[in-house]
């Protein structure tokens, strides 16, 4: 996929759901800013905001590579200039699969216990 996380692009509206809207960034792929994502305060309605046809800037949120499916944002430009934020790229952040790599649960392992286990049940007999 040409697009990474971060990315801020332009797209033209396809259509609007009451959901939120959908963007077409080049003639093979879409996205879609959720209604929650399109800008900071309450929404009623995408039709009043936008219209099929209109050129909009978005920056993307996600990109779930298992669908195929781009998550857009339009009120992320107005809230955060990430115009001086470099591109991230190849990074974990919102991936739709999980792993526990990046987890600390602070679990420790048995064999760090062990000794300590058999130290006390020693005591106990």
């Amino acid at each position: 996929m040409a697009y990474h996380i971060g990315q801020i692009v332009q797209g033209v509206v396809t259509g609007i759901q009451p959901y939120g809207a959908f963007i077409r960034l080049d003639d093979q792929t879409q996205g879609l800013v959720h209604i929650s994502e399109f800008k900071s305060g309450i929404v009623k309605n995408l039709k009043d905001e936008l219209r099929v046809g209109d050129l909009v800037e978005v920056v993307v949120l996600d990109i779930d590579q298992y669908n195929n499916k781009i998550s857009l944002s339009i009120r992320q430009l107005q809230m955060f200039s990430l115009r001086d934020l470099p591109i991230i790229k190849n990074t974990n952040i919102r991936r739709h699969f999980w792993t526990n790599h990046h987890l600390n649960l602070g679990f420790t392992s048995i064999a760090q216990k062990k000794d300590e286990w058999i130290q006390e049940a020693l005591n106990r007999i």
